[in-house]
């Protein structure tokens, strides 16, 4: 839904056409307009905003039949724009419910967060899920380990190589440059190498897929094992590989923003057409919990953003969608048909 759909549904409402549930929206997004002044925020933030707005719209109205027209003299010509955005960053806030500690997102805490072991020279950091570690190379180099992973790298680098070890999940690196040694980071399946530069990525053992995604410098990934991706592929800025696992494949695409890669390392779940799989992981590690899926829906995809919402809250909104329902039981959730 682009912004000129919902134009279209602000006029519906004018007209006396909207459901129920899309004049509820409308009006709790007028009612806020009304008792609030709107705040400045800066562009990356108003996009995902607006994201936000248009999924919450697309994805939670299903038509009914029409109700009575209301509040005509609310629609001007400024609806358009201003309020699609100011509303929807109003009506999200004040239509989450307040969490309560067991359903608030963890926090992070390094000291029981992660698991560090010294052995032959090499440190190996296990993360638990709801959890994330920073990590300083001795070289100077940093990396951003994300919940349910692990990596091993050596306490001195050699004098030709800088090699570290992404054993599983997901990792941010901000390479320090070093013109004599390479910084290669190594998966099951690929060898990413750089000089100076950050990237992320993504292999965690349950998905289909191991990406690797550049934000900064240039990288060089060499498939490790036999496949059809014989060749090497050199990423640019914004760009990034897929490799398939079964196919033994890999694809070279683009993203527009690096959010899109690195929201992670906020807190920040973003999703985009992401296979079930991919979703389950994202929440398991942001809310520390396992997810079991007792319904006849696993293979569907997902695009959405969640920046503060509780483990709940996500929830809702997902099965929502899905048409699916939900139950928390200590740290773990279970998925079921919608009866």
């Amino acid at each position: 839904m682009d912004t000129e759909q919902i134009k279209i549904l602000l006029e519906r409402y004018q007209q006396g056409d909207c459901s129920p549930e899309e004049a509820k929206i409308i009006e709790q997004w007028f009612e806020q307009i009304n008792s609030h002044q709107s705040t400045i925020a800066d562009e990356q933030t108003l996009d995902l905003e607006l994201e936000e707005v248009k999924l919450r719209i697309r994805e939670q109205i299903t038509p009914a039949p029409k109700v009575r027209r209301l509040r005509p003299w609310l629609l001007s010509a400024a609806a358009a724009a201003a309020i699609i955005v100011a509303a929807g960053l109003f009506w999200f806030n004040s239509n989450r419910h307040t969490a309560t500690p067991a359903d608030a997102p963890l926090a992070y805490h390094p000291a029981t967060g992660s698991n560090r072991v010294v052995k032959d020279g090499f440190v190996e950091i296990t993360t638990l899920k709801g959890h994330q570690e920073n990590i300083t190379l001795e070289d100077g180099s940093t990396v951003a380990l994300n919940a349910n992973s692990k990596l091993r790298y050596p306490e001195k680098f050699s004098a030709t190589e800088r090699s570290v070890y992404l054993d599983e999940g997901e990792a941010f690196f901000n390479a320090a440059p070093d013109a004599n040694r390479h910084f290669v980071v190594r998966t099951t399946e690929l060898a990413t190498t750089a000089l100076g530069t950050t990237f992320n990525i993504r292999a965690y053992s349950t998905e289909n897929k191991v990406t690797v995604a550049l934000l900064t410098g240039k990288v060089k990934i060499d498939p490790l094992q036999n496949s059809q991706a014989a060749r090497s592929f050199v990423l640019l800025p914004s760009e990034q590989i897929s490799y398939d696992r079964q196919l033994l494949s890999m694809v070279k695409t683009s993203f527009a923003k690096p959010e899109e890669i690195t929201g992670w390392k906020h807190g920040y779940l973003v999703f985009k057409d992401a296979p079930y799989i991919e979703l389950m992981t994202g929440i398991e590690n942001r809310y520390g919990v396992t997810i079991i899926n007792e319904s006849d829906k696993t293979a569907w995809n997902y695009t959405g953003n969640f920046r503060n919402e509780s483990l709940s809250e996500v929830m809702d909104i997902i099965c929502i969608a899905k048409s699916l329902s939900y139950t928390i039981k200590k740290d773990t959730v279970y998925l079921v048909n919608k009866k």
